[in-house]
C-alpha cells in the first residue's frame, strides 16, 4: 500500500482584481490539478470556506488554518489565479512548518492591453516576502497547467513531501550493538532529536529471539504461508534435505517487522551477525533485511543509522515503487574505468533481483563455518545513489546517479554500475566528505528530488545546516 501526500489546497486571488477572471482561471486549472498523481494525493481544497473558492482576505487566514490543522496536512499548494494576495499566502504558510508549493499559470497574450491577472508580478512579491517570514517553499516556472512542466514540477512536489513527512517524527528501530570495528557508524542520537526530531529505538536481541521462537512454535498459517512464498521464487536447492533455513527466515522476519510496527519504527539498523544468531540461522540476518525491505520497512546493515536513514529517504521519494538498498563501494570494474561493484552480503530485496538469473540461497564458507546467504545479482537499471551523513554537528548528502553495467560474478547481493562524469569525481567527493562505505540505492532518477529535499532540511534560523555534495561538480582533486 503506497504512501498518500494530504495537500492543502489553496487557490488565492487579490480583492481589486475582478474575481470573475480569477474564477476563469480557476475553473481552468482546478481540473487539471485536481487529477495529479491521484494513487499518491488527497487535496484538502477550501472551497466550502472562502468565497468562490479561493483565499483572498485577512478574514480567511484563521478558516484555511483550522481546516488544514483538523485535515492533518502534509503539504500546502497555493495555485495564483491572478497576482494573487501575499499576507494571505503567508499568513497560512508561516503557522505550518511544511513544504509549500507556489504556482501561476502564463497570462495569455489578449491580456497586454488590458492587464487583469498579472500573475507572474504576484508570484514575485509573495516568494519575497514568503522569504522574510522564514517560509521555504518550492515553484514551479510560470507555465501552463497542462504542460510538462507542470506535471513534472508537481510529481517532484509531492515525493519532496512524502519525503519530508516520513522524516517527521520518525522512530528507527536500533538492534544489537554497533559491531566493535565499525566507527564509521557512530552517530549522535541527541542532535538528531533535537534537528530533526528523529528517535532512535532500541529492541533487544532477546525480544527477537523470544518472539521468533514463539512464532516457531505456533507454527500459524501466516508463517507457513511466508515460508511457501519465499520457496516459490527463491531457489532453495542448495539448503541440505530437511533444512529449517526457510522458515526460520520467515520467522524472524515476522518478529523483527512485528516488533519494529509495535515500536513505530519506519526503518532499522541492527547487527546482522548478532540477529543471525539471535534466530538461529545458519548464516547472518542479513536475508531478513531483504525481506524487511519488500515488506516496506528498510533496514541497514551494521547498525548504521544514518544508513537507515537514508534508505527511508529513498523509499519515501518512490513511493516504495522499489524497494531501497544499502550497499558497500567495494570493487572498481577491471576494465571499465568508472565502473563500480555495489555489493553487499545478502541484504538486497529479492524484488530487486534479476528473475533471469535464478536468485538463490547460496552454500558459504564463513570462518570455517558452512552458512548460507541470499545470492543474485541485480536487475538492469538506472539507480539513484546517496547518502546523508553527519560531521561536527552540520550534516552532509551524497547524491549521484548512475546505470547498471556486466562486470564479473560474485557471492552475496550485488550490481556492477558505472557512472558519470568520472569515478575519479565519485570517489574524492566520497573520500573527502564525511561519507562511508555504504551507500544507499533506489531505481530511478530522483537527484533533482533529493537536491530541493536538502533545501527543506537546512533551517538556518535554528542553526541547522545541510550540505549537498555530487559528483557533477568540480573538487581539489577533480581532473
Amino acid at each position: 500500500m503506497h504512501d498518500k501526500v494530504k495537500i492543502g489546497l489553496m487557490p488565492n486571488r487579490r480583492l481589486v482584481f475582478n474575481i470573475n477572471t480569477a474564477r476563469q482561471e480557476y475553473d481552468v486549472i482546478m481540473p487539471i490539478i485536481r487529477a495529479q498523481m491521484p494513487e499518491y494525493v488527497e487535496f484538502v481544497d477550501i472551497d466550502d470556506i472562502c468565497e468562490q473558492g479561493m483565499a483572498c482576505t485577512m478574514d480567511d487566514i484563521d478558516k484555511i488554518v483550522d481546516k488544514f490543522k483538523r485535515e492533518n496536512i502534509d503539504a500546502i499548494f497555493s495555485p495564483f489565479c491572478d497576482f494573487g494576495e501575499e499576507l494571505v499566502v503567508v499568513g497560512v504558510a508561516k503557522q505550518f512548518n511544511l513544504p509549500t508549493l507556489i504556482w501561476g499559470t502564463k497570462d495569455k497574450i489578449s491580456v497586454y492591453g488590458h492587464r487583469e491577472k498579472e500573475t507572474q508580478c504576484g508570484l514575485f512579491a509573495a516568494t519575497k516576502v514568503l522569504r522574510n517570514y522564514g517560509v521555504t517553499f518550492s515553484y514551479i516556472w510560470n507555465c501552463e497547467a497542462d504542460s510538462p512542466d507542470f506535471v513534472n514540477g508537481f510529481d517532484k512536489f509531492v515525493r519532496v513531501a512524502n519525503v519530508l513527512k516520513n522524516l517527521r517524527n520518525a522512530n528507527i528501530a536500533s538492534i544489537g550493538d554497533r559491531p566493535a570495528g565499525f566507527y564509521s557508524v557512530i552517530h549522535n542520537q541527541l542532535q538528531l532529536i533535537k534537528n530533526f526530531n528523529i528517535t532512535v529505538k532500541p529492541i533487544q536481541l532477546a525480544s527477537i529471539a523470544d518472539l521468533t521462537q514463539q512464532i516457531l512454535e505456533e507454527n500459524g498459517e501466516e508463517l507457513n504461508a511466508f515460508a511457501d512464498d519465499i520457496r516459490s521464487r527463491i531457489d532453495c536447492s542448495n539448503l541440505p534435505e530437511g533444512s529449517d533455513y526457510v522458515i526460520k527466515v520467515a520467522a524472524g522476519t515476522l518478529a523483527v517487522e512485528r516488533l519494529m510496527k509495535e515500536n513505530k519504527c519506519r526503518a532499522a539498523a541492527f547487527d546482522c551477525f548478532a540477529v543471525g544468531k539471535a534466530v538461529a540461522l545458519q548464516g547472518t540476518g542479513c536475508v531478513i533485511e531483504g525481506e524487511l525491505a519488500d515488506r516496506g520497512l528498510p533496514t541497514a546493515c551494521e547498525v548504521d543509522v544514518w544508513g537507515a536513514i537514508s534508505m527511508l529517504i529513498l523509499k519515501s521519494l518512490n513511493f516504495s515503487e522499489d524497494a531501497p538498498l544499502l550497499a558497500d563501494w567495494t570493487y572498481r570494474h577491471p576494465t571499465n574505468p568508472n565502473g563500480e561493484l555495489i555489493w553487499h552480503g545478502g541484504p538486497f530485496a529479492y524484488s530487486l533481483a534479476d528473475k533471469t538469473k535464478n536468485p538463490m540461497y547460496h552454500e558459504n564458507l564463513s570462518r570455517g563455518r558452512k552458512v548460507y546467504e541470499a545470492h543474485w545479482v541485480l536487475k538492469p537499471g538506472e539507480l539513484t545513489l546517496f547518502r546523508m551523513d553527519e560531521l561536527d554537528g552540520e550534516y552532509y548528502c551524497f547524491c549521484g546517479e548512475a546505470k547498471t553495467i556486466d562486470g564479473p560474478d560474485t557471492t552475496g547481493t550485488y550490481v556492477w554500475i558505472e557512472v558519470e562524469p568520472s569515478w575519479k569525481r565519485w570517489e574524492e567527493k566520497l573520500i573527502l566528505g564525511p561519507y562511508i562505505h555504504h551507500v544507499g540505492g533506489i531505481y530511478g532518477h530522483y537527484a533533482d528530488v533529493i537536491r530541493e529535499v536538502v533545501r527543506y532540511l537546512n533551517d538556518s534560523r535554528r542553526g541547522v545546516r545541510v550540505h549537498l555534495d555530487t559528483p557533477y561538480t568540480d573538487g581539489p582533486y577533480s581532473l
